[in-house]
């Protein structure tokens, strides 16, 4: 069974309500190694996504996150609004004209947002970015499809890997972006672009869960 698009409508609003309730961590963190505006930007960005969303009219599961692209590139600030923008819009051309997306879709998805985040922000997988929380989020969903799992499941191991990878950047020394003129010091604190990544993986894979709950009961 795959997500149609009111699915993935409620998945990326929920995902949206979700980083908007981290914003003070995020700011947190981000003001830690950074200029401390990520949460606040990504709230601004997601906030306006929400609106959108209400307006509905989508066509297709890339319809919505070809919007969420296009609004998070025109209002997020900093090096976040084109860094998902872009991600959402990588993902929406790989999702392409189904009408209902599978565990292989959601895999092409992430790992084409991975590739729009990489060729944007020119960091590789130990730079202290949210490339190491999306790298092994692809990763594992591709195993996890592999072995036969549907899209809860594989949006389940994507979390896990993003919420590890997140984790993993504390020990880092950063490479790309404010955070890498601290040189060593650096270390020891969270990346919140990769923090943020973890959380936004969980609330699609939470919402995946939930929707197949729902449609088990009908």
């Amino acid at each position: 069974m795959g997500c149609s698009v009111e699915d993935v409508t409620a998945a990326v609003r929920e995902a949206a309500k979700v980083v908007c309730a981290h914003r003070d961590e995020l700011v947190e963190l981000d003001r830690e190694i950074g200029d401390g505006d990520h949460g606040e930007n990504l709230q601004r960005g997601f906030t306006a996504v929400l609106a959108k969303l209400d307006g509905g009219g989508f066509d297709g599961p890339a319809s919505v996150l070809k919007v969420t692209a296009t609004t998070l590139i025109s209002t997020v600030g900093g090096a976040a609004g084109p860094l998902y923008g872009t991600a959402f819009l990588r993902a929406s051309t790989a999702v392409g004209d189904v009408s209902e997306v599978d565990g292989r879709v959601v895999v092409s998805a992430l790992r084409a947002a991975l590739e729009g985040v990489v060729a944007r922000g020119k960091a590789a997988p130990g730079d202290k970015t949210m490339v190491d929380a999306l790298t092994p989020a692809v990763d594992a969903a591709q195993s996890t499809v592999d072995a036969g799992g549907a899209v809860p499941e594989v949006l389940r191991a994507a979390a896990d890997a993003a919420d590890a990878g997140a984790e993993a950047t504390i020990a880092l020394v950063a490479r790309k972006g404010r955070a890498s003129y601290l040189g060593e010091r650096s270390a020891g604190h969270l990346d919140p672009g990769a923090r943020s990544t973890a959380v936004l993986l969980r609330a699609l894979a939470d919402a995946a869960g939930s929707a197949t709950s729902e449609s088990g009961r009908h």
